[in-house]
């Protein structure tokens, strides 16, 4: 697994003890660390910025360079997404507040199980610069804040990423469309869309969780573009640590090719405190309220009372979704890229799906 982050990394130190708590000198700086092994027992290696030459030869790169590291993790990516045993889909994860790198790692490697998705998680320094509580809170909202320029360069390589695989037989694809249809664009165009398909089903997508979507959140609105490109099938706004109030202004601007879901939970524990900070905290949390739901394109998803879920703020993992199989269904299909709302029954009064 790669894991991607703009916190501040001490090349000497071993293991978790390599990052720091702050973001990098340079507010849009991103290293790569590759991740082996499983939750108790990771091996990290923080990868160098260009690859070396032993890096170019594990991920088969050559030809005239220079490579980077973002190089050598698509190229081992791409070959993993293919996969002896059919292709696995993407899922690139924007963790929340107050989680440690080694605590993100786990909850990816817990979606990879689960979901049989392949996870590139995005770590930014959600740990309140070694405070707590009220403190580690405001912390982490300032750091979010400094970490949207680091979000928006890693969507824009997953964007070149896409693009990259998709390059590979389009144009083979393109000449047969056109000796096919010759004289039918449309059918050329139908053609091309469906081979591609069946040459890249590959599908990405993205979740983010907490007050990732805060940090998203302010991305949106900043003067940034590349938030603004259509990079993922499917965009899932899970527990969001944000405003309800307005937050159509923002949910409309996300672009995605399937859906954008909003899952909520009246119960959520997480987030009935995030409410009780003082000042403008005190509004209601998108991820917490089940009115004023008016996104044009937002699918509102509301778990609350949902069996096996009660105050749980990630409710995509763990009892919820082990003993819940239409909760389990809706994020297998939701992280995959797929329409997940579809056997859900439909409150047209407040623009909600339940799971019972």
């Amino acid at each position: 697994m790669f894991v991607v982050t703009n916190r501040e990394v001490f090349p000497r130190r071993r293991g978790f003890d390599m990052f720091g708590k702050k973001p990098a000198a340079g507010a849009d700086t991103l290293r790569l660390v590759e991740a082996t092994g499983s939750p108790g027992n990771w091996r990290l290696e923080l990868l160098k910025d260009r690859a070396d030459e032993a890096m170019k030869a594990r991920a088969g790169l050559s030809g005239r360079g220079p490579w980077y590291a973002s190089d050598y993790a698509a190229a081992l990516l791409r070959e993993k997404l293919r996969g002896p045993n059919g292709p696995r889909n993407l899922l690139f994860f924007v963790h929340g507040f107050n989680n440690d790198v080694e605590s993100v790692l786990d909850r990816a490697w817990g979606f990879e199980q689960a979901y049989g998705v392949e996870v590139v998680p995005f770590s930014w320094p959600a740990n309140g610069g070694g405070a707590w509580g009220v403190a580690s809170n405001k912390s982490d909202k300032r750091d979010a804040l400094n970490s949207t320029g680091a979000l928006d360069r890693c969507i824009e390589r997953i964007g070149q990423f896409i693009e990259q695989f998709n390059e590979e037989g389009l144009d083979r694809i393109r000449k047969a469309a056109r000796l096919a249809h010759p004289d039918d664009k449309e059918q050329e165009d139908a053609f091309i869309a469906r081979e591609m398909a069946r040459a890249c089903p590959i599908r990405v997508s993205m979740l983010l969780h907490s007050m990732g979507n805060y940090l998203f959140k302010h991305l949106l609105q900043s003067s940034t573009y590349h938030a603004r490109d259509l990079v993922f099938e499917n965009v899932i706004l899970a527990a969001a640590d944000t405003n309800n109030l307005d937050h159509a202004r923002w949910v409309d601007e996300i672009r995605c090719r399937n859906r954008v879901y909003i899952t909520i939970n009246e119960d959520d524990s997480a987030l009935r405190v995030s409410r009780m900070k003082a000042g403008d905290q005190q509004r209601a949390r998108l991820g917490h309220y089940t009115y004023g739901l008016d996104s044009s394109q937002g699918v509102y998803v509301n778990f609350t009372k949902t069996k096996h879920v009660g105050d749980s703020h990630a409710y995509f993992e763990g009892e919820p979704v082990e003993k819940n199989p239409r909760a389990k269904a809706f994020f297998q299909a939701a992280v995959n890229g797929e329409t997940a709302e579809t056997p859900l029954p439909y409150n047209a009064a407040k623009n909600l799906y339940g799971i019972e």
